[in-house]
């Protein structure tokens, strides 16, 4: 295994970053969605106004948030995030104008769910339940090993109704992300 890179304190070896619109209101939004902690310290505004650079913490990770110019490409963010309460969080992100995506199901023993925050980002909010807490843990292990093959196999030979939802919800999702400047 290879030596992990030195990080600074608090970073994690790999941190998200959001270019988005309004950062601001994204930056509360996921401090009220997620419990995040805003490090203050951090937060720069460029010569323009926009915000440079903020940092927020979930947990023990830390994602940067930014304002995108004017004339960047929207480019949505793509976000895991473990949670004590897949439902409460949703309620907070609904309240705050998300949109859920995929209702809380379950995936492998774990409840899984999906939102668009009002920046057009996709969240996954995940409660997980160790292994030894659940009884539903038959074909996990199977679903997810490579048994050495050297092809990939089509996730439908384990399907079931929950992860044919979770899989359509998912493609619904991506092709209805728009940039939020544009129309609709």
């Amino acid at each position: 295994m290879p030596t992990p890179a030195p990080v600074p304190a608090g970073s994690n070896t790999v941190n998200p970053f959001l270019m988005t619109d309004d950062a601001a209101r994204i930056i509360d939004f996921v401090i009220e969605v997620f419990d995040a902690s805003d490090v203050p310290q951090a937060r720069t505004l460029d010569t323009d106004g926009l915000i440079l650079h903020s940092e927020l913490r979930i947990g023990d990770s830390m994602i940067t948030v930014a304002d995108r110019k004017p004339d960047w490409p929207f480019t949505p963010g793509f976000l895991q995030v473990y949670v004590v309460d897949v439902e409460a969080t949703l309620a907070r992100a609904v309240a705050l104008g998300a949109r859920v995506v995929t209702t809380p199901t379950d995936f492998f023993g774990d409840t899984l769910a999906r939102f668009v925050d009002p920046s057009g980002n996709l969240w996954w909010v995940y409660r997980h339940t160790p292994q030894e807490q659940t009884d539903d843990t038959s074909g996990q292990d199977e679903a997810w090993s490579t048994d050495g093959a050297d092809t990939a196999e089509d996730w439908s030979s384990f399907t079931s109704p929950e992860l044919d939802y979770i899989h359509e919800s998912l493609v619904q999702a991506i092709a209805s992300l728009r940039d939020p400047r544009l129309p609709s």
